[in-house]
């Protein structure tokens, strides 16, 4: 994956929790819930796109 795609989906995201967070009224709860859940699902996609997890599945114990 080229790494401008990345840095792209880095500041896309980031924006766009950015904006959630200013913009959208919400209880305090619910967006600490929500911004943890999108930094989960990047460091996710982050270990895919750098084939991290691809390797991990070919150790067996």
């Amino acid at each position: 994956m080229p790494l401008m795609t990345i840095i792209i989906v880095l500041i896309v995201a980031g924006v766009a929790l950015w904006l959630i967070n200013t913009y959208i009224p919400m209880d305090g709860k619910i967006k600490n819930i929500l911004n943890g859940v999108v930094v989960i699902a990047v460091v996710i996609w982050l270990l895919q796109a750098f084939g991290v997890i691809n390797s991990l599945k070919s150790i067996h114990v």
